[in-house]
């Protein structure tokens, strides 16, 4: 009966209506331990056969996105959970599998639901409905594992599919070298969704956000999958396209009516189970798979002594004295988290990361001054859809490359969490040497949720400049000036860390450097310095020091400005060294003339002096 159904299957069951009674049909003519039906892989008999799969381009080795790689079997139960009001459309029959079967876990559930958000945004002709790749999903993964998957979303270990090597599937050989895989022989499929690595190359996305794209990301997976399925201008919504996207995922009629079979059921109605505890499916088309690792032994030949022959009949059973027959014990049952799962229908609470819907950014200016702390914090508020704030969601502020702002110890991203009113609270934000406007970016670390906040340094200001003290600036050419003191005042209180300019010009009526006025020394090539930049200390002064006089005398101007108006203006003089006449001889009286000044007498007869003038002009006697 199995396989006259999956024959007739495979000759096309073009209709939700006509899958779900085929469905109904096989899955009541499957006894305890029943295989499911062989996996019709490109098979010739088919209606859409692998001519009429049109696969999306990039569609990896073996034309389609998981390279026609084993897929799990497992039906849904027949009684499906249908919404209120909804009549159902199959007949009641023993279920197969348990109610449990219509939970999504809430991680792999919110990435279906965002895949089709995103994707309707931006191809809203493709009519993408989230159940499609939740059916998708319980086919090749059941669901991640059953939500086995970390707060990003990201599978707890990888999803591998068998080696694609030719035996008994596909033949691709190695195309990423291991990178997704970890097989640098032969593909495997990766992830919840599981995409061989080629198609992942071309299909890949970065759904939640943190700069990778990950084929074992759920939401990475679920977009890429998406976005695959709706390729080439499919719509959805139209039975034909829905038949070709499918195909192109897995090229089986099988596998077809697996994923519609799911997809129906999923949109008669589920709920949310959490990470960790959906139901896991059993029965693979490969049949032994990785819960089935080993193959079944070839039956063993009956013992002689009990197979009937024609010369020997089969023994009779005596007849024993009546005994109670001992009650079988039951066979220990490993320890499971069954007993934590809430029923089916129980209302499951969805975690804060997951029920936020949009990061609202804080009303208030966010401005300071240079090397200030900002007078208002960074802040965001989360919402879920209905615009109520959601608690205990992390929020992540980030500050850009580009500013020299920073979070307490120098940190440049914090994470904090939303108090009882959504709000997320940065910690105090203190602003660098930089003036300039930057954006913070925050974000809900594994979503791709984001808001940015406008900021601003500005540079601190004064609007007044005096000079401490009133004695004249002069120096002579070449000499130094006496250290000069200026304070600057911002609305009359003192301005610490304003920078002045301070520029030596040729008049007060001038604000161009002057070519022989004053300067403050020379630099490395030996050019006077007549422009130098100075910032007002903790008490809003600043100490001009350094200066020294040009080689040409005059009178200048030191012109000093600051942001926010404050201008100063001091005269500097240069005067020529003072010059020292030449020293004018002493006057003198005529003394009487020495010997030496006396006119010249006959020497003596013994070559001596003459004799003194008293002597020489005494009378003789």
């Amino acid at each position: 009966m199995a396989a006259q159904f999956g024959r007739r299957l495979r000759r096309g069951a073009t209709s939700g209506a006509i899958v779900a009674a085929a469905v109904a049909a096989l899955a009541a003519s499957q006894g305890p331990g029943a295989l499911p039906p062989p996996t019709d892989n490109l098979s010739g008999d088919s209606a859409i056969g692998a001519g009429d799969a049109t696969t999306p381009p990039g569609g990896g080795g073996g034309g389609s996105a998981t390279g026609d790689s084993p897929y799990y079997t497992d039906l849904p139960p027949l009684n499906t959970p249908n919404r209120p009001g909804v009549a159902p459309t199959a007949p009641t029959v023993p279920i197969v599998t348990g109610p449990a079967e219509a939970g999504i876990p809430a991680t792999v559930l919110a990435a279906y639901r965002r895949a089709e958000a995103s994707v309707r945004a931006s191809d809203p002709s493709c009519n993408l409905p989230w159940q499609l790749l939740a059916g998708i999903g319980k086919v090749e993964s059941g669901q991640a594992r059953g939500g086995r998957v970390d707060g990003n979303g990201t599978t707890l270990s990888p999803i591998l599919g068998p080696a694609l090597d030719g035996n008994g599937f596909a033949l691709i050989q190695d195309t990423d070298r291991g990178a997704f895989d970890g097989d640098t022989t032969h593909d495997r499929a990766v992830g919840p969704m599981q995409f061989i690595p080629s198609t992942w190359a071309v299909w890949g996305q970065d759904a939640n956000g943190d700069g990778k794209k990950d084929p074992n990301n759920i939401y990475d997976a679920a977009q890429a999958a998406g976005m695959y399925l709706c390729a080439g201008g499919r719509n959805l919504a139209i039975k034909a396209d829905l038949d070709r996207a499918i195909l192109s995922y897995n090229r089986s009629t099988e596998y077809l009516t697996t994923v519609l079979t799911w997809f129906e059921y999923y949109g008669r109605g589920t709920h949310t189970v959490p990470d960790g505890t959906g139901r896991l499916p059993v029965d693979r088309s490969d049949r032994f798979g990785p819960d089935r690792p080993l193959r079944p032994t070839a039956p063993t030949s009956p013992s002689p002594s009990t197979t009937p022959t024609p010369d020997r009949p089969s023994p009779k059973p005596t007849n024993p004295a009546p005994t109670t027959p001992p009650k079988p014990t039951e066979p220990t049952k490993p320890p499971t988290t069954e007993p934590t799962r809430p029923p089916v229908g129980t209302p499951v609470e969805i975690p804060p990361t997951l029920r936020v819907a949009r990061l609202k950014p804080g009303t208030a200016a966010l401005t300071a001054v240079t090397e200030s702390t900002f007078a208002q914090a960074a802040t965001v508020t989360a919402v879920d859809a209905a615009g109520r704030p959601v608690a205990g969601v992390s929020v992540r502020f980030e500050l850009p490359a580009t500013t020299d702002a920073r979070f307490p110890a120098g940190a440049t991203t914090v994470t904090v969490t939303s108090d009882a009113r959504g709000v997320a609270k940065a910690p105090a934000l203190r602003a660098g040497e930089k003036a300039e406007p930057f954006t913070i970016r925050a974000s809900v670390p594994g979503r791709s949720l984001t808001a940015e906040l406008k900021a601003t340094v500005e540079v601190r200001k004064a609007d007044a400049l005096a000079r401490v003290g009133d004695a004249a600036l002069t120096a002579t050419t070449g000499g130094d000036y006496a250290e000069v003191t200026v304070e600057g005042r911002l609305d009359g209180a003192l301005a610490p860390g304003v920078t002045v300019t301070a520029v030596v010009t040729d008049s007060a009526d001038s604000a161009q450097q002057s070519a022989d006025g004053p300067s403050f020394g020379k630099d490395a090539a030996g050019n006077p310095i007549r422009t130098k930049v100075l910032k007002t200390d903790a008490n809003g002064r600043l100490s001009i020091k350094g200066l020294v006089a040009g080689e040409k005398a005059g009178s200048y101007v030191l012109l000093l400005t600051a942001p926010g108006g404050g201008t100063a203006k001091l005269t500097l003089t240069v005067t020529e060294p003072a010059t020292t006449p030449p020293a004018s001889p002493d006057p003198t009286t005529d003394p009487a003339p020495t010997a030496s000044e006396s006119p010249s007498a006959p020497a003596s007869p013994s070559g001596s002096a003459s004799a003194s003038p008293s002597a020489s002009t005494s009378p003789t006697a």
